[in-house]
């Protein structure tokens, strides 16, 4: 039986059995072989989390077969995809119909199902993550039942659902709500340290969409403000899109990355001169082109959910402990908004939330580096994003929470004999 791994390399399993899903139909199949087996089964995307959320210790099913649109419903403004869709195909899809979603991350490679389960978001917008955006779904529970859940049917299953963490069933279908088209235009522009943190509160209200890089042991923040525009769009020419978002940012950072981990100690230098040669651009297109782009440079990632009103001073003492800890730290860290939602185990569940997030490149140990971030964050009402490195445990995220015993409650109705559970799960959810 061949292993599966994740994109970071960081998890990898040898499953059972695997199985290739066709329809609904074959989904409800193997939870019931699971069940007579008395194993799991799990059905893990294209690997993109960090953490093993997805990895499937019986029975794994591959989503290859369960991509593409099933449906568009124009007057309720809502798109029907298989669960097993990339972003990317979604996208695309959504772009010839004329229709849009309203916000998304800036990574388009991961399954609809998996980057609904983990709670990836984008930064800004009137809601900020792509399961905030889902209208209904439907799912194969650990009985085998077919179960949809919208806000008019069963509304308890859809009030914790859009971030499922898989543990809830296998999700076959999602229905995301769309609006038509538009023009999302990016402006990317240099600032030093201190006018960007003195102006962040501004410059987050005043634009659509608004992120940050710090370039740590340096002054350098890159910002990128998205607006949406009535002019046609006017794209970057496929050389500049090549030069700056192909050669730039993925070759020449990767051979940095590469010299940093043999030198280390040139690391600041090479912030240092990142930072200054970063060139202001303006751009626009549909919103799919703007807000996502290319990663083939392979990292390890961990992210914070902070409170909003409290994650500039999160920052700052994050930055003062990256200056006295000794560690060189290559890629920026990144700096993203979004507006409090209504779903349980959201990491912006009931509040307004800063995102602060930090990388290191595949070849390098996080340990250190993520240890000492994440016990400052915590310090701050931390909740770590599902899909990328944290150490937490039951324990601790329950009382960060406040409706963590209304999914629990879900999750021992829908998966009593715990089909969808793994090693990870167990930790994080307890049981």
């Amino acid at each position: 039986m061949s292993s599966w791994h994740n994109w970071a390399r960081l998890v990898s399993v040898t499953p059972a059995e695997v199985r290739t899903p066709r329809n609904t139909d074959d989904v409800v199949a193997a939870v019931e072989r699971a069940r007579e087996r008395g194993t799991t089964v799990k059905m893990p995307g294209t690997g993109h989390s960090f953490t093993p959320i997805a990895a499937a210790e019986g029975i794994m099913l591959s989503p290859a077969q369960l991509s593409g649109v099933l449906a568009v419903d124009r007057g309720a403004m809502t798109a029907t995809a298989l669960a097993g869709t990339p972003l990317h195909t979604l996208n695309a899809s959504l772009e010839v119909l004329g229709l849009s979603l309203h916000n998304m991350g800036d990574i388009a490679q991961q399954t609809l199902a998996g980057a609904t389960s983990t709670g990836t978001h984008g930064t800004g917008g009137l809601v900020g993550s792509l399961s905030a955006q889902l209208a209904g779904f439907e799912l194969v529970t650990g009985t085998g039942e077919v179960l949809c859940a919208s806000e008019a049917e069963n509304p308890d299953v859809y009030a914790v659902g859009r971030v499922g963490l898989g543990a809830l069933g296998i999700l076959t279908s999602l229905t995301f709500r769309v609006e038509p088209v538009f023009t999302l235009e990016a402006h990317e522009f240099t600032m030093g340290w201190d006018e960007a943190l003195d102006r962040f509160d501004e410059l987050v209200a005043t634009n659509h969409h608004f992120e940050m890089f710090w370039f740590p042991h340096s002054e350098s923040v890159q910002a990128k403000a998205n607006n949406r525009t009535v002019d046609d769009p006017e794209p970057l020419s496929r050389f500049r899109r090549w030069l700056d978002d192909e050669f730039l940012s993925n070759t020449v950072f990767g051979l940095t990355n590469r010299i940093g981990n043999r030198w280390p100690d040139a690391i600041p230098r090479i912030n240092r001169l990142s930072g200054k040669a970063l060139s202001e651009r303006t751009y626009s297109d549909v919103p799919h082109k703007v807000f996502t782009s290319p990663r083939h440079v392979v990292f390890r990632e961990l992210e914070y959910a902070v409170p909003r009103e409290a994650g500039l001073d999160a920052l700052r003492e994050v930055r003062r402990w990256i200056d006295a800890s000794g560690l060189q730290i290559s890629f920026p860290v990144e700096v993203r908004t979004t507006p409090a939602d209504d779903i349980a185990l959201s990491t912006a569940s009931g509040r307004a939330s800063m995102y602060l997030a930090f990388h290191v490149n595949a070849q390098t140990d996080h340990t250190a580096y993520f240890t000492g971030v994440e016990d400052i964050l915590r310090r701050y009402d931390g909740r770590p994003h599902w899909g990328k490195l944290h150490t937490r445990t039951a324990a601790d995220l329950a009382p960060a929470y406040p409706r963590w015993e209304e999914f629990a409650a879900i999750r021992n109705r829908l998966d009593p004999d715990r089909l969808f559970t793994n090693d990870h799960l167990r930790r994080i959810l307890g049981d």
